[in-house]
Order: structure tokens, then sequence, then C-alpha cells
């Protein structure tokens, strides 16, 4: 695999766990001036934001997480497989 290629899937992990700790975080109600949290709100909000817009909540369920991660497995395949198809 490229170097290209590792970092790709290298940032999309790290959107994903920044969507998954975000998830946990709205559980626990940590204090929203921790300079993390605050760091995790504007890396995710990014993506959640336009989704929220969109996708309504069922009930008192937000399932913009869940949506944000299927997409952005989604866009990862196409993005690797693009980059695949330049490498070989």
């Amino acid at each position: 695999m490229s170097w290209l290629a590792s970092f790709v899937s290298l940032l999309f992990w790290a959107l994903k766990l920044a969507i998954l700790i975000r998830v946990l975080l709205s559980w626990i109600r940590p204090n929203p001036y921790n300079p993390f949290v605050q760091a995790i709100y504007q890396i995710t909000e990014l993506i959640m934001g336009p989704l929220r817009r969109i996708i309504p909540p069922l009930g008192m369920i937000d399932i913009t997480p869940m949506v944000a991660l299927i997409i952005l497995q989604i866009i990862q395949e196409i993005v690797l497989s693009a980059i695949r198809s330049l490498y070989f």
C-alpha cells in the first residue's frame, strides 16, 4: 500500500474515532470548556453539523453519528479505490 493510501486510511480512522468519542462524551456530559472536549466537538461538527440539518432525530435518539460513520466508510472506500487505481 502506498504512503498516500496509508495516510488516507489513518485520517478516516481518526475521524471515525473522534465521532465515537463524541458519542461517548454525550453520555457522560463532561465540562464543555475542557480543551479536549472542545477539539472533539470542533472536528466532528464539520461532519455532523450539515447532516443534522438533513436528518431529523428519531424521538430522543440522534442517528447522525451512525449516518456519519457510514458515509465516512463509503467515502474512504471510494478514495482508496481511486488511489489504488493510480498505483496499479
